[in-house]
């Protein structure tokens, strides 16, 4: 039986993006016959990350963990610059390696301020697992083309997608969970990037629809400034981190689903983007609003599915929530073209169809 090593030394917590992709791929792969053992740090079951220096033993006790066990057929390895000495293992052993990459470099340096003092070192960590690697999958073609110029053997394109059976129309509202009778939704990781000063700001500008509300879900180190809004405005609720079941239930009750990124380094601009909430919300038959970046603006428009809106600007996206709750009919049909359009082309089934070729192949080529 074909056996994966996936390695994620990223603490996914339920309710984060990547807890979704690393779970549902793997999952995907379980049925199509894999056998996938899953490495990652234990914190990722706690509610509190642990200090760096905790955080750094972690990672050790993981890779030796994976090392002390049967070698794997195919290293998957969620790229980490931690992950290092398990892809130089790798190499040294020959057990072929699959990389993933989600965002470029710039990402830890944007959500690890500190990091960038050392931007060198951790570029060189990254660089050189990419370079090692036998593949690399990537979210999105210009994040390939970015793999290319790293130096990359060889890159493969499978971007997010969404639980189709999970995420539906249908989706019932856990019983226990009280929601306004009008809202729109963002959730996912409060981080610095996921444009949350724009949202804050859209719920409390002129154009926004007093009958509306925002409803944020999810944990990050924007908390404080989430919990402070809410505690202001009435038009703001807080819901917490939520777990990935209540979800479904959550968006698909909601007028629209929010995606307004901002771009602090100028990464989002020169790469296209496909976040996960993108799809699932989608999934649910629920419009998206989201910024005008390449990939999900793109994909926005040509489906038909919402609406875009210029990056670090609430007064559009107060305008753009509006119209959504002012035009019903028109919202509708965005919620039923996105539902299809997901359906077709974006389930996480199709997503883990794609990665079992890639690692078919690439055990075809063993002892060439």
């Amino acid at each position: 039986m074909k056996r994966i090593a996936y390695l994620c030394l990223q603490a996914t917590r339920e309710g984060q993006a990547s807890h979704a992709h690393v779970h549902e791929i793997i999952k995907g792969l379980r049925k199509r016959g894999w056998t996938v053992d899953l490495y990652e740090p234990m914190y990722a079951r706690s509610a509190q990350a642990p200090g760096p220096f905790w955080k750094a033993l972690e990672f050790v006790r993981v890779q030796l963990r994976l090392w002390r066990a049967r070698e794997p057929d195919v290293l998957y390895i969620r790229l980490h610059f931690a992950s290092w000495p398990s892809a130089f293992l790798a190499r040294l052993r020959g057990v072929r390696v699959v990389q993933e990459i989600n965002g470029p470099y710039e990402d830890l340096f944007i959500g690890w301020p500190w990091t960038r003092r050392f931007a060198w070192f951790f570029a060189w960590l990254m660089r050189s697992q990419l370079r090692w690697a036998d593949v690399v999958i990537a979210v999105s073609p210009k994040l390939a083309e970015w793999c290319r110029v790293e130096g990359t053997k060889k890159v493969c394109i499978i971007t997010n997608g969404a639980n189709t059976d999970m995420f539906r129309p249908d989706a019932e509202l856990d019983p226990a969970q009280e929601l306004p009778l009008s809202y729109v939704v963002f959730f996912g990781a409060l981080a610095p990037w996921q444009g949350i000063d724009t949202m804050l700001a859209a719920a409390e500008h002129p154009s926004w629809p007093q009958e509306v509300q925002l409803v944020i879900a999810g944990d990050g180190v924007e908390r404080s400034k989430v919990q402070a809004a809410a505690a202001r405005s009435h038009l703001i609720r807080y819901l917490g981190p939520q777990p990935y079941s209540r979800m479904p239930g959550i968006v698909a009750k909601s007028l629209a689903g929010l995606s307004p990124k901002n771009d602090p380094l100028g990464c989002f601009s020169r790469t296209e983007f496909f976040p996960l909430k993108l799809f699932e919300t989608l999934a649910c038959g629920v419009p998206v609003v989201v910024t005008d970046f390449p990939g999900m603006a793109d994909l926005v428009r040509e489906g038909g599915c919402g609406l875009v809106t210029p990056p670090d600007d609430p007064g559009a996206l107060a305008r753009a929530v509006n119209y959504l709750y002012r035009h019903p009919k028109e919202r509708a049909s965005m919620g039923k073209k996105g539902r299809i359009l997901v359906e077709q082309e974006h389930s996480w089934d199709k997503r883990a169809e794609a990665t079992a070729r890639v690692l078919e192949e690439l055990l075809g080529k063993r002892g060439q």
